[in-house]
């Protein structure tokens, strides 16, 4: 009789270490699934391209220029450098000449050496360096009608374009307009890659990936010159843009 009064005790004990074991775990759980439902949201769902939410600070206004310019920049760059490589290896074995001959036109370049310098992209960190000047962190209204990231102008009327809104004397200002970021990327490298006052960067190059060396060739970007260098380099070096040029 004894024995079986302390079994039932034994048993009575555990059944209240159960219980209490439940009643503290379900608080706990319920708490974490609150903590979990703040986390935040995934970059799509977060940031939209064409809408800009109000009263945005600046520290904000860079979290979504990151999430939306950083992976098209890099996936463009890797795009342009596997172009890059595929042409040195086509003039190396001396084929497909007509492929030769069309990126030649192109990218107006009458040699093969003056191609290549053509197609080697710049840097990561420069790209975004410029597209966060141009586009004001990716809020100006060229960037949210018409997705053009680098304030590139418009001289065809057959291709989509916006009106900048400003004049030079009794002419209309004409900006590019691009289905995504990615195309806007690619037109950047393109225009950098064939236009006669770029020349000298596309030389310096193919010398060095030194992304605060490179800069000093692109004066002829802005109106600003000498000051446009000084800002790239500050923007690349304040917002450790070279940390994406590794990757």
């Amino acid at each position: 009789m004894k024995k079986r009064s302390c079994f039932i005790s034994s048993a009575f004990a555990l059944l209240i270490l159960v219980l209490a074991f439940v009643i503290t775990f379900k608080p706990f759980h319920k708490k974490n699934e609150k903590i979990h439902d703040k986390q935040p949201l995934d970059n799509k769902a977060k940031y939209s391209v064409s809408v800009l939410p109000d009263k945005m600070t600046l520290r904000e206004k860079k979290e979504r220029f990151n999430q939306l310019l950083v992976p098209a920049t890099k996936h463009v760059f890797l795009q342009q450098e596997q172009q890059y490589r595929r042409v040195s290896e086509i003039i190396e074995m001396g084929g497909q000449e007509k492929e030769i001959a069309r990126l030649k036109k192109e990218y107006k370049a009458e040699t093969e050496k003056e191609l290549l310098m053509a197609l080697k992209p710049h840097p990561v960190s420069i790209v975004l360096a410029q597209a966060a000047i141009e586009s004001s962190w990716a809020t100006s209204r060229f960037f949210l009608e018409a997705r053009n990231v680098f304030g590139l102008r418009s001289f065809n009327s057959s291709k989509p374009r916006i009106a900048a809104g400003i004049k030079r004397g009794d002419k209309t200002i004409w900006m590019k307009k691009y289905n995504t970021i990615e195309a806007s990327i690619r037109d950047y490298y393109r225009t950098l890659g064939r236009g006669a006052a770029f020349k000298e960067f596309r030389k310096l190059r193919m010398e060095t990936n030194n992304p605060f060396i490179l800069v000093e060739k692109l004066e002829m970007y802005s109106e600003k010159r000498a000051e446009y260098v000084k800002e790239l380099s500050s923007m690349i070096r304040y917002n450790e843009f070279t940390q994406f040029d590794n990757q």
